[in-house]
Parts: structure tokens; sequence; C-alpha cells
């Protein structure tokens, strides 16, 4: 039957590809944390459509000296560049002092009905070293600081909700954004001086993309803004990373005193 030699052949294709990433994996212990397998759509041919139908995406001015170098090899604005590494932190929301900022990011503002997602799995992040420009280690005086959210392939996926206004009624400068991946600022200065949020394994909206590249391009002067709550993409697959950090150490995004206030 022309159905089982299809399988067979796909079957076939899938094993040779999980080969491919063990052996890669092995080979070199970094690859564990940034190999990414190819997205597999369902069975009837359906696949994500990352367009969210928005061309009208706002900038706002650049404070300072833009950054300089390319985004996608820069570890302090490309999380998946850098890196991270599953460990076995209680995947649970975690009390781990009073609340320091009513106005910090909210996590429940990621999704359309403002849920407690469930923690699927936890992460360290690796440590840079500029020396050789490669991974160090993933010393962290927190137990995690990435997690992976639980979501359903393609679901519209938003900006957290802050209490700050960075001008222009926007809470965050996008310090970038790429396929599968976006990296958000509180703030005006191309830097980290405040509050930085990354989310990856996100489709985001093509035109944000393409603004983004172009405003880069031109020498950063300018960046995309965003509101709290603002839809830019959908979920890859059943889980998104999100990892953040302030005046430029990572975080525990696991705090409900931080970034879930009231959960």
């Amino acid at each position: 039957m022309k159905t089982t030699r299809f399988f067979h052949l796909f079957l076939a294709i899938v094993i040779l590809l999980l080969t491919i990433a063990v052996e890669t994996a092995a080979a070199d212990p970094e690859a564990r944390s940034r190999f990414y397998m190819p997205v597999v759509t369902s069975g009837t041919g359906d696949s994500i459509d990352c367009d969210l139908n928005k061309s009208d995406y706002g900038s706002l001015s650049v404070s300072g000296s833009p950054q300089q170098g390319d985004p996608e090899t820069n570890p302090d604005i490309n999380l998946g560049y850098r890196g991270y590494e599953e460990n076995n932190a209680a995947r649970k929301l975690v009390t781990l002092g009073p609340v320091w900022d009513k106005k910090a990011p909210q996590f429940p503002a990621m999704f359309g009905d403002r849920r407690t997602a469930r923690i699927r799995r936890t992460y360290q992040r690796y440590r840079w070293d500029d020396d050789c420009d490669c991974p160090k280690d993933t010393y962290s005086p927190w137990d995690a600081t990435v997690i992976g959210l639980a979501v359903q392939p393609g679901e519209k996926i938003y900006t957290p909700d802050s209490g700050y206004d960075i001008g222009g009624g926007y809470e965050y400068q996008v310090m970038y954004a790429s396929e599968t991946g976006i990296t958000l600022y509180i703030g005006r200065d191309d830097d980290y001086h405040g509050y930085v949020v990354h989310i990856d394994d996100v489709c985001v909206d093509p035109d944000l993309v393409k603004l983004y590249r172009k405003l880069h391009k031109a020498g950063r002067e300018e960046l995309p803004a965003l509101d709290g709550h603002e839809a830019f993409g959908r979920a890859l697959n059943s889980e998104i990373k999100v990892a953040v950090r302030d005046t430029g150490h990572f975080l525990d995004p696991r705090s409900r005193n931080d970034w879930w206030q009231g959960r």
C-alpha cells in the first residue's frame, strides 16, 4: 500500500533526525540545551500561522548609544544563543520574599485568559565567558533562571503586564525579535538597566520581526515598542521558555511575589 510505504519512509526520517540529535548532544554537552528539532505539523497538514494581521506596530526613539554588533550572536540580547540547561528545580511558584515592586512585569498577562500557567520544566541559563565568547557554567544563586510554561501549540502569546510607561503609552522596547523569540525591555536606553524579559519558542508575528530588523539595520536609533498584554506571536509547541532579568542579573521566574503577584 502507498500509505504504508509513506509511513515507513516518514518513520525512518524521524529516527534519523533523533539519532543525529543524540549524537550531537553526546559530542557537545552545550548542544543539549541549544539543539532544536524541526517543527512537526499535525497529520492533517495544519501548521501554525504566526501572522496576527497587525501592521501598525509602533516604535520609540532610543536614548543614549545604540547596541553594536550582531544581535543574533549577542548572549545578552538573544537567550537562544546564550543557551540554558534543564535542571530539577521545583516546578511550582515559590515565595522568595516580600513584594518589592508592585509595577514589576506580571506573567499571567502573557496568556489570553491571564492564567497561572503550569511549569512544565525548569532550566539554568549559562553564564557567559567573554574571553572565549562561549558558555561558562550554570552557577546561579537561584534554583531556576528559565522556566518552560505549558501552552497549546498555536496559542496567542502576549507581553506581560507592568505598571511602567516608557513613553507614548508603551511599556516595552523590543531589544530583539526573531522567528522564534523576543526580548522585551522596560526602558528607552539600548541597555539592561531595568527589567528584561526573554520569551523563546514563540513564533513572532512576521510584521514585528520585519520592523525590528529594519530599525536595527538603520542603526537602532529607534526600536519597536509594545504595550502590556499586547499579542506578538503564537506558541510554537507545548511550552514557551521565559526568563527575566533586572540590572543585567537573571532572576528566578517562579517568584510569586515578583512576577506572579497574588497567585
